[in-house]
C-alpha cells in the first residue's frame, strides 16, 4: 500500500513537472551549493572574475557611448561560442543592442564558470547543475523579447506590428495543437504512403509489436544476401524512406539490394508488460526468421539506425552465443552499444530521474511522445526553443515544413515495462556493454559477433555523441570501418548524394590491430566530401555474393498482408 501510495503520488506530480524528478535537481543543486560554500579559493575565484568581467564591461561601455558613426565598433568584451547563433545579426552591434548582448554573453560565461570545476561535486551533478544554469538564461536572453531584439523591432516599425499579431496567431494554433494532441502545422503534407514513405513493397509479416516490409526490386538482379533494418523504436520508421530523393531505402533497392524494413506498431496503456525481451524476440528475432523464409540459405546483412542499432547489436550478441551465423554484417546508424559516456541525455537518466519515470510510465501504461520531447527540446533549446520564439512567435515567420521536421513531429509511445528495462540496463547499468545483459537466462556479449561491422557517427549528434558510438571499437573483435559524417543525429544519417556541404571522414580496423583514441582516429582517417551513402553500399556489395534474380515478394505459401508503408507506422 505505502508503495501504491508513493507511485501515484510521484505520477501526479510528474504531470505538472513534465517529467522532470525536482528531487533530481536538488540533489544536484545542494551538492553544488554545499561544495561551493566549502570552496573559498573558488568563491575568491569567481569574485575576482565578476571584477575584471565589470572593468571589461565598464570599458566597453564607455567605447560605446563615445562611438562615433563611421568609427569601427568597439571590440567585444566576450565572443559567442560558434554553435550560438542569436546574436550574429548586424544590428546586434548597433547601440544600445550591442550592451545588452555582451552583457548577457558575459553573465552566461560566469555563470559557466561558476557552476563547473568545483571540488568535490560528482560529474553528473556539475553537468546537471551548469545545463539548468544555461536554461535559466536562454530564458532571459534579450533575443526573446521584442523590446530588446532589434531584428524584431525594425520588422514591428516596417509592418506596422503586423508581425506581431501573426506571430499571436502562429502561437495560439501552436497552443491549441499541443491542447488537442493534434501534429504540428503542415504536418499534414506529409502523410506516410501519400507524400513519404513512397518506395514500393509489401507488409509481408505481422505480429503484436511490428509489420515487416519488403521493397520491390528495381533492378533485373540483386545480390542474394538481403538487408534487414531496424529502426528505432521511438520514433516511424520512414525517417529512412522520406521523400524519393532522399530516401536510403530507395537507394539501397535502386544499388541492387533487397531491403527489408521493420515498423514498430504504437503500444497503448495495454502494452505496458511488453519487454525489452518481447521487443528482442518479436522485432528483430522475428524478422530475421521471416526473410530467411522468403531467401532461404541466404545470410543477412543487419542494419540498426539508434536505439534499432543497439538492439541489433544485443541480437547479434544472443545469436554469436547461440552460434547462430545468419548475419552476414552488421551496420550501426548513429547507435550506442556502451553507455558510460551517452552525452547531455544523460543529465536525464539518473537513479531519482529513472525512479519518477518508472511511477510516471506505471500510471499510463507507456511514456508519451510529448514526455519525451521536452527533454530533446532543452537539449537543442538554440535550435528547437529559441530560434523558433524569435523567427515565428516575434517575426511571425511560419518555417515551411518539410519531410524531416513532419516525421520528427510524428513520434510513438515506449511500454512501461521496456522502457524502464531499457534505462536501467543500459544508460544506468550499461549492462550490454559489461557483459550482463541476459537473454534467455545467458549473459550475453557483443564480443561473440564475429561479423564485419560498419558503423556510422555524426558530428553534431545530441542523442548519440561519436565519440560513443565509437566505443564499439573496444567491443567488437572483428573488423570495422567506422564513418564521421557532417550533421546531427538525423540530418546525418539522411544524406542523400547531391545534398550539398556533405562531407564524412572514414577509416577500417581489421580484426586484431591495437585500438586508436577517437582523437587519434581523426589525424589518420580519410576526409571525403559527399554522402557516405555509396561508400556503405559499396562495402555491403562487397560482402556480397554475385547477383542472382530477385526474391519472390512475401512467405512461401501466404499473399503479401498489404501495400506498404502499411498499418502500425499510420498509428497515434
Amino acid at each position: 500500500m505505502a508503495d501504491l501510495i508513493d507511485r501515484a503520488a510521484h505520477a501526479l506530480q510528474a504531470r505538472r513537472t513534465f517529467g522532470l524528478s525536482p528531487a533530481s535537481l536538488g540533489l544536484a543543486a545542494a551538492d553544488w551549493w554545499t561544495h561551493l560554500l566549502a570552496s573559498p579559493g573558488k568563491r575568491m575565484e569567481l569574485s575576482s572574475e565578476a571584477a575584471r568581467m565589470a572593468a571589461s564591461y565598464g570599458n566597453y561601455l564607455t567605447q560605446a557611448l563615445a562611438h562615433h558613426r563611421g568609427e569601427p565598433d568597439p571590440a567585444c568584451c566576450v565572443q559567442a561560442e560558434d554553435r550560438d547563433r542569436r546574436f550574429v545579426h548586424p544590428d546586434w552591434q548597433r547601440f544600445p543592442f550591442n550592451l545588452l548582448q555582451q552583457a548577457f554573453l558575459l553573465q552566461q560565461q560566469w555563470w559557466q564558470q561558476a557552476t563547473t570545476g568545483v571540488r568535490g561535486v560528482s560529474r553528473h551533478h556539475e553537468q546537471v547543475v551548469s545545463f539548468a544554469a544555461r536554461q535559466m538564461l536562454d530564458a532571459l536572453a534579450p533575443n526573446n523579447l521584442p523590446a530588446t531584439n532589434p531584428e524584431v523591432l525594425d520588422l514591428t516599425l516596417q509592418s506596422g506590428g503586423v508581425n506581431l499579431l501573426k506571430g499571436f496567431n502562429i502561437w495560439r494554433d501552436d497552443l491549441q495543437r499541443m491542447v488537442s494532441g493534434a501534429p504540428p502545422a503542415g504536418s499534414e503534407d506529409f502523410v506516410p504512403g501519400r507524400q513519404v514513405a513512397l518506395t514500393p513493397g509489401k507488409v509481408v509479416m505481422r505480429n503484436r509489436l511490428v509489420e515487416l516490409i519488403q521493397y520491390e526490386p528495381s533492378t533485373a538482379a540483386v545480390h542474394p544476401e538481403p538487408v534487414l533494418i531496424v529502426p528505432a523504436w521511438i520514433m516511424k520508421y520512414y525517417i529512412l524512406d522520406l521523400s524519393p530523393h532522399n530516401s536510403l531505402v530507395r537507394y539501397l533497392v535502386d544499388q541492387g539490394h533487397t531491403v527489408f524494413m521493420i515498423s514498430w506498431r504504437n503500444p497503448t496503456g495495454e502494452d505496458r508488460d511488453l519487454g525489452m525481451h518481447d521487443y528482442l524476440e518479436l522485432g528483430p528475432l522475428a524478422a530475421l526468421d521471416a526473410v530467411q523464409r522468403i531467401r532461404p540459405h541466404a545470410q543477412v546483412h543487419g542494419a540498426g539506425y539508434c536505439l534499432g542499432g543497439t538492439l541489433l547489436s544485443l541480437a547479434a550478441a544472443a545469436l554469436g552465443a547461440r552460434g547462430d551465423r545468419r548475419l552476414a554484417t552488421l551496420t550501426l546508424l548513429a547507435s550506442q552499444v556502451d553507455f558510460s559516456e551517452p552525452g547531455e541525455l544523460s543529465l536525464f537518466i539518473d537513479e531519482s530521474q529513472v525512479s519518477f519515470l518508472e511511477d510516471m510510465m506505471w500510471a499510463q501504461g507507456y511514456l508519451d511522445t510529448t514526455q519525451m520531447a521536452g527533454a530533446f527540446q532543452m537539449l537543442r533549446s538554440y535550435d528547437l526553443i529559441s530560434s523558433r520564439v524569435t523567427r515565428e512567435y516575434l517575426m511571425g515567420q511560419r518555417r515551411p515544413p518539410n519531410d524531416l521536421m513532419a516525421w520528427n513531429a510524428d513520434a510513438t509511445r515506449m511500454p512501461y515495462r521496456m522502457h524502464s528495462e531499457y534505462l536501467r540496463g543500459m544508460y544506468l547499468n550499461n549492462d550490454l556493454a559489461e557483459g550482463r545483459w541476459r537473454v534467455d537466462g545467458q549473459a550475453v556479449s557483443v564480443e561473440n559477433a564475429p561479423q564485419p561491422w560498419f558503423v556510422v557517427g555524426t558530428e553534431t549528434d545530441h542523442v548519440a555523441p561519436w565519440r560513443s558510438v565509437y566505443k564499439i571499437h573496444l567491443l567488437a573483435h572483428s573488423d570495422i570501418d567506422f564513418v564521421l559524417t557532417s550533421g546531427g543525429h538525423n540530418a546525418g544519417i539522411v544524406s542523400e548524394p547531391g545534398h550539398a556541404g556533405r562531407h564524412y571522414r572514414w577509416a577500417r580496423r581489421a580484426a586484431g590491430q591495437p585500438y586508436l583514441g577517437p582523437e587519434h582516429w581523426l589525424t589518420q582517417a580519410d576526409a571525403e566530401q559527399g554522402s557516405w551513402w555509396p561508400r556503405w553500399s559499396h562495402w555491403l556489395a562487397a560482402h556480397s555474393s554475385a547477383p542472382v534474380a530477385p526474391p519472390r515478394m512475401g512467405l512461401p505459401g501466404s499473399s503479401p498482408l498489404g501495400d506498404a508503408p502499411g498499418s502500425y507506422v499510420l498509428q497515434r
